[in-house]
């Protein structure tokens, strides 16, 4: 065993200087005022009474329990809808084919009423991860609609022939179940042409219902041009992502659209409060197939 050696000497000194005489303390604090659950996480059982023990508030934070989980909170109650995004990184050689592939098997499933899904829209990433493609799809009914959806598709000859052969022009693929905010507006069809962006944050844990309290204000900042699509936070997946979609005319029109909410009161408030609370975030600007019911 390495013994500790010049400087390393006095920080092992130290430290164990500071853990005996925190030990003291604790144990005459403890002889004192009783236990109490002190601010490192090690907890004893309490016999101080009383709730406003100006001791106890100096090692105990509040916490209000919350009784709901973030989906109660914050999808619409009153609809069940369940969302899947799929990216599939697709050999550089084969976009072509494998867009005509999509185009081909996709909207069949989406017209069929026998399947409870919608296609609501398919795209390549122009600028972001290239040779990509991105799929969103709607399950109304929730997780019994997927899973009847799955079923009902690895009986379906043509999908099953679509999957092999689609397999592949493949590098790579994942995808995520997502959840709608209830206070943005539920993805409908539109005419183009439209280049749509999507933005992808990844809040830091705990602090989802932060984010939809801010955006459930902020959203009103963003419809001037009605390029607000859709919203959505992941269940399934990478956790705490959040995606927001968007739809501009152009790039130039994206330019001025994102400039005019600053000149919106309220709008700044909303991004000095928002940034803190993630970890990470992307932006893909992507351009819908032929197949796709967000042109």
């Amino acid at each position: 065993m390495c013994k500790p050696y010049g400087s390393e000497v006095l920080t092992f000194q130290a430290h164990s200087v500071f853990r005996r005489r925190y030990c003291k303390t604790i144990a005459r604090n403890m002889k004192r005022f009783g236990s109490f659950k002190d601010n490192t996480g090690f907890t004893t059982s309490t016999s101080i009474n009383g709730k406003d023990s100006w001791f106890k508030s100096l090692f105990v934070r509040k916490v209000d329990p919350r009784k709901d989980a973030h989906a109660t909170l914050l999808t619409k109650n009153e609809e069940s809808n369940l969302y899947k995004i799929q990216f599939h990184n697709v050999k550089p050689e084969c976009l072509d084919a494998y867009n005509k592939l999509c185009e081909e098997v996709l909207p069949s499933i989406h017209a069929d009423k026998y399947y409870p899904c919608e296609l609501v829209g398919t795209w390549n990433t122009w600028y972001g991860d290239q040779d990509q493609a991105v799929h969103l799809w709607r399950y109304r009914g929730g997780y019994p609609a997927l899973t009847e959806v799955m079923n009902k598709l690895k009986q379906n000859p043509e999908f099953t022939a679509y999957r092999k052969e689609r397999g592949k022009m493949l590098m790579s693929r994942r995808n995520q179940l997502l959840l709608e905010f209830s206070f943005w507006n539920e993805p409908v069809p539109r005419e183009g042409p439209n280049i749509y962006e999507l933005r992808s944050y990844q809040l830091r844990p705990g602090t989802m219902i932060e984010w939809g309290n801010y955006w459930a204000r902020a959203i009103g900042y963003r419809q001037h041009n009605s390029e607000a699509v859709g919203g959505f936070f992941s269940q399934i997946g990478n956790l705490y992502m959040v995606h927001h979609l968007w739809a501009y005319k152009d790039l130039q029109s994206r330019e001025d659209t994102r400039n005019g909410a600053w000149q919106q009161e309220g709008w700044d408030e909303v991004v000095y409060y928002t940034v803190p609370l993630i970890q990470h975030m992307d932006s893909r600007i992507m351009i819908p197939t032929k197949a796709s019911p967000l042109q």
